[in-house]
């Protein structure tokens, strides 16, 4: 009954920790950088307690594959909450992700979302949805990392869903690179369990080598967009084997 543990764990974590994000707030006013980095790595220790409270192991791959002087875009396939909480551990400096505007209505989530650096769309209105791509460019510009994905939703089923490409301009017009993860088993632990408890579970995470999409000619930047579902679609492939049911 895992569920009874790690839940408690993360509501009264939130509650708790109200006094911390009162401090990266008022910091972020004086230096929004340095409030990214203390931000960051408190969520990613709080973040380590939920997996570890789990019992969930993680199998990381290309690890090395992430840049660790530059912003990066990460790119991938969307299974559960938990890929949030497992890639912000994993990742190499302050990251936020592009998140649902619907996101900004949960109580105290919406605060450290905030100071991670998140970025809440607006999907249903193009005008507000091109204000928050330029903010990330502008948050990438300045050494934020950001997490994409391009499904725009979590998705349990054994193919990828469309993916919205718009979201790539973040790194082209930012001249950063974009890192392909691929998420496997993700589901298992939380969503796709009955009544939704959580259970001790394996889980792949693979990076992909970082491609610059400001140094391909158009042509190939293009090219590269359409491929990336493909791209991910065969690093998924070849973890399916090793995850047990």
């Amino acid at each position: 009954m895992r569920i009874f543990i790690v839940l408690p764990w993360a509501v009264l974590g939130m509650i708790f920790s109200l006094p911390v994000h009162l401090y990266f707030k008022s910091l972020a006013k004086k230096d929004q950088k340095k409030a990214w980095q203390k931000s960051f790595r408190y969520i990613r220790g709080y973040f380590k307690s939920l997996i570890f409270l789990a019992g969930t192991k993680v199998e990381v791959r290309g690890r090395e594959n992430i840049p660790d002087d530059t912003a990066v875009l990460y790119v991938g396939n969307h299974r559960s909450y938990f890929d949030i909480i497992v890639s912000q551990t994993l990742a190499k400096g302050p990251v936020g992700f592009v998140a649902k505007k619907e996101f900004l209505k949960y109580p105290l989530l919406n605060l450290y979302m905030t100071d991670m650096g998140c970025l809440f769309l607006d999907r249903d209105n193009v005008k507000e949805g091109l204000k928050s791509i330029n903010q990330g460019i502008q948050f990438m510009k300045e050494g934020l990392s950001l997490g994409l994905f391009p499904e725009g939703t979590r998705n349990h089923g054994d193919t990828l869903l469309p993916f919205k490409e718009g979201g790539y301009r973040m790194a082209e017009k930012s001249k950063s690179p974009i890192v392909l993860m691929a998420l496997t088993g993700f589901d298992r632990i939380f969503e796709a369990n009955k009544f939704h408890f959580i259970w001790k579970r394996k889980v792949i995470i693979e990076f992909a080598k970082p491609v610059y999409p400001a140094e391909l000619a158009p042509a190939e930047r293009k090219e590269y967009y359409a491929s990336i579902p493909e791209q991910l679609e065969a690093m998924l492939a070849s973890h399916k084997q090793e995850i047990n049911g």
